[in-house]
């Protein structure tokens, strides 16, 4: 699935996230209350933003997007629907806006690979080239005849689109992008071979890689806090921004021979040691990468203790594994799948 995806095109479910719509005359004050980063007022515009915690954490990482005047759709994980809620009210709704929780209502997939393009346009007639629809960018289109919200993004790091219809379109369009899938030799792609994609990019997840008890500039999300305005619990997070991460999200690569002489790759909890037996940090995430060829994990690290290009001994089932971190994702670091 992973090597389908990667060459031509995959389907993958998308329905499990938590779909948030906010609409009404203060529906853009009310989200720029909320969220780190600026929420954007033009239509199509869409921004990827923390949520700050009561301890200037992490409380939560959002994709939000205009979907026309005074309408927006905010989009989470699916797990963390009612921890949301609680910081949802923590900022006074407007009278004349509403917000819905619609996760039941609306369902979606994520079409992505290099012929993601391809495949779409068999059955939309709207213009998917680079040129007229960057990356980051949203809009309501039809696809085989079913209304869409269509946001250039994907959790694969490669070039694609999630779309989100009516919960009652999904198993027709889920028929109809499988036919068109199939056209372009893709298919369905699972949650399994998304982790592992997503790690050949280094992208994090919620309740592995981005939580409350990391701070942002220890998960390289503060470069989407905005100071130039308010936010919720924006005093926490003056509060510690400028204190030294005491670890740092970093992805490492185990090496081959170990991991084929256990083999075993990391999955998630497994300790970060230097060689000569100092702690380092620990995985949060792991897999193989079927695109790249390398066994490879997301994790803490302390940069006092390793940094980039360093050997570590990831212990895996018990046994040292060894291993290094890695200066940039393996797959396509500077992005141009993705706009391409």
């Amino acid at each position: 699935e992973a090597r389908m995806l990667r060459d031509n095109v995959g389907v993958i479910d998308i329905s499990n996230f938590a779909n948030y719509v906010i609409s009404g005359p203060s529906a853009h004050s009310w989200l720029d209350a909320l969220v780190a980063n600026h929420v954007p007022r033009d239509t199509g515009k869409s921004c990827l933003t923390p949520l700050i915690g009561v301890r200037g954490g992490l409380a939560g990482d959002f994709t939000i997007t205009c979907t026309g005047d005074d309408s927006y759709m905010m989009i989470g994980s699916g797990m963390a629907e009612r921890y949301h809620r609680r910081f949802f009210d923590m900022v006074a709704m407007p009278d004349d806006t509403k917000l819905e929780f619609a996760t039941t209502r609306i369902a979606g997939f994520n079409v992505a690979g290099p012929r993601s393009r391809e495949m779409l346009q068999r059955i939309t007639n709207a213009d998917l080239s680079n040129d007229a629809w960057r990356f980051m960018q949203s809009r309501w289109i039809d696809v085989a005849g079913i209304r869409c919200l269509a946001i250039r993004v994907s959790f694969t790091g490669d070039l694609g689109w999630e779309l989100h219809c009516d919960a009652g379109d999904q198993c027709a369009l889920y028929s109809a992008l499988l036919a068109a899938a199939s056209a372009c030799d893709g298919g369905p792609v699972g949650s399994r071979a998304l982790g592992a994609l997503r790690i050949e990019k280094g992208y994090g997840s919620w309740g592995r890689e981005y939580s409350p008890e990391y701070w942002p500039q220890e998960a390289g999300m503060d470069r989407l806090v905005r100071l130039d305005k308010a936010f919720l619990h924006k005093d926490a997070y003056l509060a510690i921004k400028d204190n030294k991460p005491r670890e740092i999200l970093s992805l490492f690569e185990i090496d081959g021979d170990a991991a084929a002489a256990s083999n075993a790759d990391a999955a998630g909890g497994e300790p970060v040691f230097t060689p000569n037996g100092q702690p380092v940090g620990r995985v949060t995430s792991g897999a193989y990468g079927y695109h790249v060829g390398m066994s490879l994990a997301i994790g803490y690290a302390d940069p006092a203790v390793a940094s980039a290009g360093d050997a570590v001994d990831i212990f895996i089932l018990g046994k040292p594994h060894r291993g290094r971190i890695l200066q940039a994702p393996p797959f396509d670091p500077a992005g141009t799948r993705l706009r391409s």
